[in-house]
């Protein structure tokens, strides 16, 4: 047998290179990057579907996706067999909290196909304890009946930080346990209505403070299964945006929609002629979503409309004309047949008649209100419901008289936040109220001539507390109605 022998010099760098090599790859795990929070599901399409999370001290973040419905094996029926595809971004800059937010967008996907992902950071696998899956919208438009669905709706959650919380009873007072019951729930998505987390006063005032509430919050354990469980929208009222009320001159106000855009895997943000907006529109089933911002153009709440040359408003005139062409394309050809529904989802509540210091619902745009009902009713629009959050408890509101056919409104708060405990002022219009912490479900179902809009609030368990059913039948604009 023939002996190999190193020179000394040869055999030192090989011993040194052995000894090193375990440290050399703890070394570059160590320096790779780590995941902070999520992945987080956002807006999803026939064709294309958002993924969100958030890094720390990463170079780049690699996604792989891979179909699951396809046939097994190497091939069936002359069908390849699903390959996994990778997508690998570099990491943002930091901001001024640190954390790197990013989002991955994945399409051009298969229609109605569903798959599972995982992610890497600088090339380490970053595994979490839930399954990591995401699906495509099935195209049924000129095809058969829209498909039944549910989704999930709330607003005003609090997560506890001593350090910045004022003293004595903590503010977030519902319990953990509610993001595995919504996590669980079989909803298809969740719509956030605002107040999706509380500025305090070292936060607002400063840009690394309005960061890092953004970056904390959102890396609370309790609620990442929640996030990966369903494709999230959302839109924000006066807590993201900063002190309680805000209106459109608070000078932090970009600082927020940055954040707010951020963290948010929403399609769009606003339009090229309201590029500092973040309201937007999405489609579900046979319903479409308008998803209001109540914070960029608002001018004060407290403001007599009387004592003010020009229009009060939450929306502002660029978001109105937004509002209003959507609403008029629900009576343009093919729509009819494929848009039954649509849901004005807002941070404030619309149809709310209370007036009492401190709120923020249209009874306090009247002018506004009047206009954007004025429209509906000229344009003889159909099936519009409102959605809302804000005031710490949830109710269902049915108002008689405006339109020929009853106008409803399905308000959903709080989370997390303290509730509104103390007794409602009587209206007569009210439905229903839950007033401890709950979050809402809608499902819509049944085929064309039955279909029925089913609202339930749930308490921190799942369990249901209240129930309204209606039917879409009955929300439709009446043939010969002027």
């Amino acid at each position: 047998m023939r002996r190999t022998v190193l020179p000394a010099r040869r055999l030192v760098r090989f011993l040194l290179a052995a000894s090193l090599s375990p440290l050399l790859a703890a070394s570059a795990a160590f320096a790779a990057g780590r995941l902070v929070s999520g992945p987080m599901l956002g807006y999803q399409t026939h064709r294309e579907v958002a993924v969100w999370l958030e890094a720390e001290g990463a170079k780049e973040v690699s996604l792989t996706y891979t179909r699951v419905d396809a046939p097994p094996g190497p091939a069936a029926a002359g069908v390849a067999a699903p390959a996994s595809v990778t997508v690998t971004l570099p990491a943002p800059p930091p901001t001024p909290a640190g954390g790197q937010p990013m989002k991955f967008v994945l399409g051009p996907l298969e229609m109605g196909a569903r798959f599972t992902y995982t992610i890497a950071i600088d090339g380490v696998p970053a595994p979490r304890p839930y399954p990591l899956q995401f699906r495509t919208t099935l195209q049924h438009e000129w095809r058969g009946p829209a498909p039944d669905f549910s989704f999930l709706f709330g607003s005003c959650a609090y997560f506890n930080d001593a350090p910045f919380d004022r003293p004595g009873r903590p503010y977030g007072s519902g319990s953990a346990a509610i993001w595995s019951s919504m996590a669980g729930s079989g909803a298809d998505f969740m719509l956030w209505l605002g107040d999706t987390l509380y500025l305090r006063e070292a936060d607002w005032s400063s840009a690394s403070g309005i960061w890092y509430r953004f970056r904390t919050d959102r890396a609370a354990p309790e609620l990442q299964p929640f996030l990966a469980a369903m494709p999230h929208y959302a839109t924000w009222d006066d807590h993201e945006f900063g002190p309680n009320n805000s209106n459109a001159d608070w000078p932090l106000a970009h600082v927020a929609r940055a954040a707010f855009e951020a963290y948010w895997p929403n399609q769009t943000f606003g339009t090229p002629r309201d590029p500092e907006a973040i309201y937007h529109r999405f489609q579900w089933g046979d319903a479409v979503f308008l998803v209001m911002d109540n914070r960029t153009h608002r001018i004060d709440s407290t403001i007599p409309e009387e004592s003010i040359k020009y229009p009060k408003t939450q929306y502002g005139p660029a978001q109105l004309r937004w509002l209003k062409q959507n609403l008029a394309s629900r009576n343009e050809g093919g729509a009819r047949r494929h848009q039954r529904l649509t849901f004005i989802a807002t941070g404030s509540q619309f149809l709310s008649e209370r007036f009492y210091p401190g709120s923020e619902d249209h009874h306090r745009y009247q002018a506004e209100r009047a206009e954007i009902l004025d429209f509906i009713r000229a344009n003889k629009i159909g099936g519009v419901v409102f959605l809302s959050g804000d005031v710490h408890y949830s109710e269902v509101l049915r108002r008689e008289g405006i339109l020929p056919y009853p106008l409803y409104e399905f308000t959903s708060s709080s989370l997390t936040a303290g509730p509104h405990t103390r007794a409602l002022a009587p209206d007569p219009g009210r439905v229903l109220a839950v007033q401890r912490n709950n979050y809402s479900r809608i499902a819509v179902s049944g085929p064309p001539e039955a279909r029925r809009i089913v609202f339930t609030s749930h308490d921190e368990d799942g369990a249901e507390l209240a129930r309204h059913e209606v039917a879409v039948a009955d929300l439709a604009w009446p043939a010969g109605t002027e």
